[in-house]
């Protein structure tokens, strides 16, 4: 990668990437969150490739980014993302942005036949350069962030633009550009949409079928709490309590806080955070009305 990256976490280091992006023809787009540990997805970086230097712009340093909306919303401005669906809908969750003339190498990959899509394979089938893809799941929510996770961050857009080149000659070279382009043009339009219960997933649940009626209904009662706690503090489901203790928890009868702690039900820490609410659902039951699932 011979192209300079620049960490953006101040105002002033801000105005300097703004400029540089507004006066971008072009620019390669991706970003950074945390879906894995965080109920509500987190956007933590932003990286944007304008000319010869990529921006990463920390998402968790409270900057301004409206500057953004002129250049996203800029007809005459490209957009070049990969699989950018997740990345433009955040974006529009975080700031309400609207987006006009992009190209998505992912799609436009999959409308010429090509079979293995991600952005390692096709930068190395087509580009010759090789993508250590490694850190999918790193820590992105926290500071500092490592050399080695800034260097992961800028490679996703480093190599967007060559690409792009490469794959907009083949899709001209096949008459698939309009067809493409319509396909880019449905991509602008999708939206974030928060996550709703799976009303009945607590059936499907392994050891569901061991339990008996007032088992099976403890377990609803449960899976239907973890939901809504999540929600409640952000953090995802299995962070709360996992599917196996779910279904470990409803089959203790005759609960009591010294019943439900131990190996596969709840450790200490969880016990003296959520062990008043569990045991309330155990022994009492709540009515489903109760939670909120939106």
């Amino acid at each position: 990668m011979d192209k300079k990256r620049v960490f953006v976490d101040t105002s002033d280091m801000l105005e300097t990437a703004a400029r540089a992006i507004r006066c971008a023809g072009v620019i390669a787009v991706d970003t950074e969150y945390d879906s894995f540990r965080y109920f509500t997805e987190k956007l933590c970086l932003v990286q944007i490739q304008a000319d010869e230097t990529i921006w990463l712009i920390d998402q968790l340093a409270g900057l301004d980014m409206t500057f953004l909306s002129g250049v996203f919303d800029n007809p005459d401005v490209l957009k070049i993302f990969h699989a950018g669906d997740n990345d433009i809908r955040l974006l529009k969750r975080e700031y309400s942005f609207s987006f006009r003339n992009i190209f998505d190498t992912h799609r436009a990959a999959s409308l010429l036949g090509i079979r293995h899509l991600a952005l390692s394979r096709l930068v190395e089938e087509y580009l010759g350069a090789v993508i250590e893809k490694k850190m999918q799941r790193s820590r992105w929510d926290l500071r500092p962030l490592s050399e080695k996770q800034l260097d992961y961050a800028a490679m996703d857009t480093a190599y967007l633009q060559p690409l792009y080149s490469r794959l907009k000659a083949e899709l001209l070279e096949k008459g698939l550009e309009e067809k493409g382009r319509r396909l880019f043009d449905e991509m602008t339009a999708v939206l974030w949409r928060p996550k709703e219960i799976d009303q009945g997933g607590y059936r499907r649940l392994s050891g569901y079928k061991d339990l008996n009626p007032t088992q099976k209904e403890r377990l609803r009662l449960l899976y239907h709490w973890r939901f809504s706690k999540a929600k409640q503090i952000n953090r995802a489901c299995f962070l709360i309590l996992s599917d196996q203790q779910l279904v470990s928890l409803a089959g203790v009868d005759n609960a009591s806080l010294a019943k439900i702690v131990g190996p596969g039900l709840l450790s200490a820490e969880r016990a003296e955070r959520f062990g008043p609410e569990i045991l309330s659902l155990l022994t009492e039951g709540a009515p489903t009305a109760s939670f909120s699932f939106g």
